[in-house]
């Protein structure tokens, strides 16, 4: 049972039930005029019946600069909308809400970009202005905090990246100028929404771009935050458009290099992996004497994760985005002690996808079932998937070492939702390789040499697990050792196993 996870914090006026925040993930779900729409406030309530702590509204635009479907707060005629998703997530549950707002520069399918040194003072003084006029919208539009985003590609996180290529005072040439800007908003901001009203911050411990800023001056621009009163701070990493893949007639996105694997971490990297950035930015701020709540992000999958980093102090909050996306009632289910029932992320990032080609962002689990994310049914469901005939399981060795995996296919009367699909290595236990929406998948992390057992869960929309099907083995032999002519070569036998040709 978790415990750290579930105490309550308090971040300025603003008490949260527990440490869990929904980072800021665009949708994809509001129309090219920007206002608040049916299927925004289906999304985030589906998130507040789901009781996260801190549900942090998707990026919305300080300015009306033209842009894709995008929230947008520049000017009081979507104040309105905002109250009523505000009001609503209020009357849900007892999930707090904050709105995330955000300055970008122009970008054209040409390739064509924006820059921070192309910017004049009279620009950079009307930003500060749009951010503070935002942040004040944003409290009179019932929200309980405003977060400020200065991570990734965007205009703030370019001021304070280290190939800012400006040479004034708000330029690249020192740290302090570099955080000029962002300090201006900062201390704009707090005067328009006052002492009492939480700021947080979203900005990367890293740029992972070869020139940009690592976590030596990260610490620094989070002590400075701190020291300027934010009320709490969110770790990122990179999101750049310097290594982003360019496509010829698109706009260059910029998750698609390795900076954006860093901030969408996929299923080949380790979980956790950007812990370690808001661990050293947590005890270095700490160290200074400030004791401004640190959030941390990136392929965080288990309640069991989230509590050890909780318990360890390498932060105060946990942030999800696409774990929260693929099971809203991953807080309740932990809460109440139902990990098991928890519908894992398997960060193949077909969301990030989607988002990358203007289309309505939705997880790939449950892409089938309709806009949202599917509901348990009214009045509960504990009866879990069954197999017709014992959960009959096969694999089959295919050329070049991938294991096909076939089953048949579970019954439910609310419906299957999916399959988790578990592998042991070997003597090992057998852990989560993946989920899948069909009754197929391919293995193709098999490596000669060793034994992989596998074994099938259904589940349904309530996170009900069935019995495990059958268990089956593949052993996949080594090759034998170099031939005169020192190529690799398998005997008859082993060749017709793994689909080699000599």
């Amino acid at each position: 049972m978790t415990k750290k996870l579930f105490e309550p914090i308090q971040i300025n006026s603003m008490r949260l039930e527990n440490r869990i925040l929904l980072t800021a993930m665009v949708t994809r779900l509001s129309g090219e005029d920007g206002y608040v729409n049916q299927a925004i406030m289906d999304r985030y309530l589906r998130f507040a019946r789901g009781e996260t702590g801190l549900i942090v509204v998707e990026a919305t635009a300080v300015h009306g600069a033209k842009s894709g479907p995008l929230l947008r707060l520049s000017d009081d005629t979507f104040i309105t909308g905002h109250r009523e998703l505000t009001r609503c997530i209020h009357a849900e549950s007892p999930s707090k809400v904050a709105l995330q707002i955000i300055h970008f520069l122009k970008i054209a399918r040409s390739g064509w970009r924006q820059t921070v040194d192309m910017l004049s003072h009279d620009d950079i003084r009307l930003i500060v202005q749009q951010y503070g006029e935002a942040a004040a919208r944003t409290r009179e539009a019932g929200y309980d905090a405003v977060e400020l985003h200065m991570a990734h590609a965007y205009t703030m996180s370019s001021f304070l990246s280290k190939r800012n290529a400006r040479s004034d005072e708000y330029g690249g040439r020192s740290l302090e100028t570099r955080l000029r800007a962002m300090t201006e908003v900062i201390l704009q901001v707090r005067e328009k929404v006052g002492p009492d009203f939480p700021i947080g911050i979203r900005f990367d411990g890293e740029e992972c771009i070869k020139g940009g800023y690592g976590l030596s001056e990260a610490k620094y621009m989070a002590l400075r935050m701190a020291q300027l009163g934010v009320d709490y701070i969110s770790i990122s990493a990179g999101g750049k458009f310097e290594d982003a893949v360019k496509k010829e007639g698109e706009p260059l996105y910029p998750y698609t290099g390795y900076s954006g694997d860093r901030t969408m971490p996929p299923a080949e990297y380790q979980d956790g992996a950007n812990i370690y950035l808001a661990e050293e930015i947590k005890a270095f701020v700490n160290a200074h004497g400030y004791q401004t709540p640190l959030v941390t992000t990136g392929k965080i999958p288990t309640p069991q994760l989230a509590e050890e980093i909780l318990q360890t102090g390498q932060a105060d909050i946990i942030g999800f985005a696409r774990a929260l996306l693929a099971d809203p009632d991953w807080p309740k289910k932990a809460r109440l002690g139902l990990d098991d029932r928890i519908v894992r992320c398997v960060y193949g990032n077909v969301c990030k996808a989607l988002d990358e080609n203007f289309k309505q962002v939705k997880c790939t689990l449950w892409l089938k079932y309709g806009l949202h994310p599917p509901e348990p049914p009214a009045g509960g469901d504990e009866e879990p998937p069954t197999w017709p005939t014992g959960g009959q399981l096969e694999a089959k060795l295919q050329p070049n070492g991938r294991v096909l995996l076939a089953w048949e296919r579970a019954i439910d009367p609310q419906g299957v939702y999916g399959y988790e699909i578990f592998r042991a290595v070997n003597d090992g236990r057998f852990v989560h390789l993946t989920s899948a929406t069909t009754n197929r998948y391919a293995d193709d992390h098999a490596l000669a040499g060793n034994s992989y057992a596998y074994l099938i869960k259904a589940y349904d929309f309530a996170g009900n697990r069935s019995e495990r099907s059958q268990v089956v083995l593949i052993e996949i032999p080594l090759p034998v050792p170099l031939s005169e002519d020192k190529t690799l070569r398998l005997d008859g036998e082993i060749e017709a196993k793994m689909g080699y040709t000599a």
